[in-house]
């Protein structure tokens, strides 16, 4: 359930930061396959990554996937926007609109 206070600290995060990563690990040791790839694209920029690991709690963990209506982990916001998971960040990175995006 997403309570008001974790609803702000999203939005806070998203609106302050460039790139956000809600993922499985740190940015540092990422724990799950998918996250690691996402991270791994997006370091390929050089651009400040600010990462949340879900692991940590739950109330997390469901919270961000109420937060977008989105059902898997990663979940990338990049200039305040929610863009999807390590999938969408892969094709993004194929067909060139990540580089635009992370300008």
């Amino acid at each position: 359930m997403l309570s008001d206070q974790l609803r702000q600290e999203i939005e806070k995060d998203i609106k302050n930061n460039k790139v956000v990563i809600y993922m499985k690990g740190t940015v540092g040791s990422p724990m799950c396959g998918f996250s690691g790839r996402a991270v791994q694209i997006l370091q390929s920029y050089k651009v400040p990554i600010k990462g949340h690991n879900v692991l940590e709690s739950d109330q997390l963990r469901e919270g961000i996937k109420e937060f977008t209506n989105w059902p898997t982990i990663p979940q990338i916001f990049i200039n305040g926007e929610f863009i999807g998971g390590a999938d969408i960040i892969s094709e993004m990175h194929e067909n060139g609109e990540l580089a635009q995006l992370l300008k």
